[in-house]
Order: structure tokens, then sequence, then C-alpha cells
């Protein structure tokens, strides 16, 4: 009968790696990650393994082959011993700080499923508007609502937050509901866009176009006054008073805007841009 050979105290990380059936790379892989605590190296400028390590690497591909990220694996491995041994005591502390991971893991992928399906009910689009925007165009009639409407209220929730977009939600609903000022916003529209960059500042059409949207933006707004609008809008600003008090960081939000702003790309001509500051000067004055 031949001897049973005598196990070395130590390997190297080849036999190390043949051993526990993964790759060298591998296990430099978990040194660079805080999965295994790096050995020094001996006079011949290797690193050899030891019974304890040859645990905690089969302790990591036995959780990693249960689709346990490594990420996981090394907080869960934080409390155990610096040398790689893992008592009893500590194998349940790994095992418990595993399951709480992966618990909260679970509740966030719950909470992107959740949105998902809220997106999925309420269309592509308006799904991915904040629920006190899209809750608020739940008063326009169904397929009212225009794709260049709900990408406008997304990038309005953008630049001043869901509240400033609920309320520009209320506009398009009174257009939806009022055909006939729909059909004049696009007229007014179509004029502001032909003022292209063939277009001098100084025409007459800019003016005249800053005029017609003056005009367009009063006769709305006495159809909204005229409606339960205005109303809504108020208990609206109290309950986001109530749920959001006002602090410090309001003014770092109003530069965040701007800057915001800033960096949203805008296909408007001088003319365009006159004629819109022309308006506004009208509504100011008006």
């Amino acid at each position: 009968m031949h001897p049973f050979p005598a196990p070395p105290r130590e390997v190297l990380i080849g036999d190390a790696a043949a051993f526990v059936g993964i790759s060298p790379r591998a296990i430099r892989h978990y040194h660079q990650v805080g999965l295994l605590p790096e050995r020094e190296r001996g006079r011949d400028g290797r690193r050899r393994y030891g019974y304890a390590e040859i645990i905690r690497l089969l302790w990591i591909r036995r959780m990693a082959d249960a689709g346990i990220a490594l990420d996981d694996i090394r907080d869960a491995f934080a409390g155990a011993a610096p040398d790689g041994a893992v008592g009893e005591d500590q194998v349940a502390g790994v095992l418990a700080r595993l399951d709480d991971a992966l618990a909260a893991q679970e509740a966030e992928l719950e909470r992107k499923r959740a949105s998902v399906r809220r997106m999925r009910a309420r269309g592509s689009r308006q799904g991915l508007l904040d629920d006190l925007v899209s809750d608020r165009l739940q008063h326009a009639p169904e397929g009212s609502l225009r794709q260049q409407d709900l990408d406008a209220l997304l990038v309005t929730e953008r630049i001043f937050g869901p509240l400033g977009a609920a309320v520009q939600a209320g506009r398009f609903v009174a257009l939806a509901l009022h055909p006939e000022m729909r059909a004049e916003s696009d007229r007014v529209d179509a004029a502001e866009e032909a003022l292209d960059d063939t277009v001098a500042v100084d025409d007459p059409r800019v003016e005249q176009v800053a005029a017609e949207r003056h005009a367009f933006e009063t006769a709305l707004m006495r159809v909204i006054e005229e409606s339960d609008q205005l109303e809504e809008d108020e208990a609206l600003f109290e309950a986001w008073d109530e749920q959001h008090p006002p602090d410090t960081a309001a003014g770092a939000r109003a530069m965040n805007a701007a800057e915001t702003i800033r960096r949203m790309p805008y296909d408007f001509s001088p003319a365009r841009l006159r004629s819109m500051e022309l308006s506004v000067r009208l509504g100011a004055t008006g």
C-alpha cells in the first residue's frame, strides 16, 4: 500500500486555484477588490496560501456560483478574521449580512419594477413623468395630449422640478379641453417658427408675432381662470409646501435651474428670441 502523501502547509497560487476550481487571475482579482487579504511574498518573490485561505476561497466560489455579487461577498466578510479564518459564529454573521444585503436589493428591484409597471400603465412617455405631473394630466381627454406636450413637460420637470411641470401640465389640459385654443396655439407656434435665421431682429414681423403671442397667452389665462385650474394650482402649492418646507437651499435650486437652462440646446433664431422677449415685456406691462 502506498503511503498517503503529506499535504504541504502552504501552496502556490496555481495549486490553490486548481484546488478551488478557479483561475490564478481570479485570486489576484479577489486580492484587488478586498475579498482575500494578500499574503507577504516569500524569499522567492511568490505568495503562498494556507488552509484558512483555501477555505475562504471555497466560500467565495460557492457564493459567487449562487449569483451573489463580489461586492456583497466582500461586505459580508468584513467582520471575518484578517487571516482568512472563518469560525462558526462568523459564518452565521456572513450569512446574516448577505441576507440583509440581498433583501435590500430585492426591495430596490421591486421599486424599479413598480416604476416600470407605472410607466407601462400610463404610457411610455407620460409614465416617465413624476406622479405629480402625470396625475394632473388625467383631466385631459384620452388621446388629446401630443408627444411634444409630454416632451416639453419632461424638459420643464428637469429644469423646474415636478411642481413647475405640474403647473405647465394644467396649460396643456386647458388646450386639450378647448380645441379652438389648441388651433390658435398651433397658429402662433407656426408664426414663431417662421421667424428663422433669414428674418432680421428688427423685421416688423417680430413685433407682430410678439403681439399675437401676448394676445393668445392672455386669452388662454382667461380660459384657465374660468375653470377650476387656479384652485387646483393653489391646492397643489399648499400640498407641496407642506411636504417640502422652504430651506436655505432655495437660492441654490434657482441657480441650478439657470445653469440647467444654459445647458439645454434650443434651435431659436435671434429674431424668434427677440419676439419672445417682447412678448414677455408685453405681459409684464399689460
